[in-house]
């Protein structure tokens, strides 16, 4: 059974789930579906056309807004996202599964899975359950070569050898040694605005192994159960990312350069783009 508050107004045709909390002076309007276990505090409007999926929280006076003209498709808020009060969220937008909107923000694009943002254009500031990594933390920065590992299932961080002289810097990685895959690709990521964000995907089968050669930037990692980030500020720290690891980077200062060496050439059909479907396929993985 959900509480819907006296002063609040559900309209006729909207479906409203199980175990919700509807407080007062909120407007549900008829076509919008709410899922189980919602709660929406005081104030809050939402629109036709709007599908708010299990377990979400939605703060007091959140406006669901189509004045700027909405985008194509149905707003969507994924389940267990949460939106900080007197947020604005343009129509036609989806806010991914377990999804913070910080108060006050103005979501004018969709959000990622487990993202976390804020300001006006909300930006991505972090990612839900990953604290970030502080600069030059203990053995993630140990300037003696080698392999570390980190909390995330087959991702490791590498420091790679390095020389200096009188003429300037140099540091190096041998094939089979320091990059533990044959290398059949690379690329560079450069001119990312700082509040961009880049991969969010996983992989089938590719390994990668990542380096900022210029500048700095963070990678979050989630293997389906544990989040972390890695900053990557200096040439010789490398990172590993196995295949069915999902991986983003983000917080690219203006000069950053990553390099990212792939242990084959691209296949489109290697990619997962979907949350939702990189944790099915994990979980498909893990069967006995």
């Amino acid at each position: 059974m959900s509480h819907i508050a006296p002063l609040a107004r559900v309209l006729s045709g909207a479906k409203v789930g199980d175990g919700c909390t509807i407080e007062d002076h909120t407007l549900i309007e008829p076509a919008v579906i709410i899922g189980a276990g919602v709660t929406i505090r005081f104030g809050v409007a939402i629109r036709n056309g709007t599908v708010i999926e299990d377990g979400v929280l939605i703060g007091a006076n959140v406006s669901f807004s189509d004045e700027l003209g909405p985008k194509s498709g149905t707003t969507i808020v994924k389940q267990y996202a949460t939106i900080g009060a007197q947020a604005v969220i343009r129509s036609g937008v989806t806010i991914g599964e377990r999804a913070i909107v910080h108060p006050g923000s103005f979501v004018t694009e969709s959000v990622p899975p487990l993202a976390i943002v804020q300001g006006n254009p909300a930006h991505i500031v972090g990612y839900n359950g990953v604290q970030p990594q502080a600069r030059r933390p203990g053995v993630r920065s140990a300037e003696v070569v080698g392999v570390a590992g980190t909390t995330i299932d087959g991702v490791t961080l590498h420091r790679l050898p390095s020389a200096a002289d009188m003429r300037g810097q140099l540091s190096y990685a041998e094939i089979g040694q320091h990059v533990p895959f044959e290398v059949k690709r690379f690329f560079l990521v450069y001119g990312v605005a700082g509040k961009e964000v880049r991969g969010e995907h996983a992989h089938r089968n590719l390994r990668q192994f990542l380096v900022c050669v210029h500048g700095e930037c963070s990678v979050m990692a989630d293997d389906g159960s544990r989040r972390e980030e890695f900053l990557l500020d200096d040439p010789t720290l490398g990172l590993l990312l196995p295949p069915m690891v999902w991986a983003v980077q983000y917080k690219h200062a203006a000069d950053a350069v990553l390099l990212v060496l792939a242990s084959d050439r691209y296949d489109s059909d290697d990619y997962i783009r979907d949350y939702s479907e990189f944790l099915h396929c994990l979980a498909r993985r893990r069967e006995p």
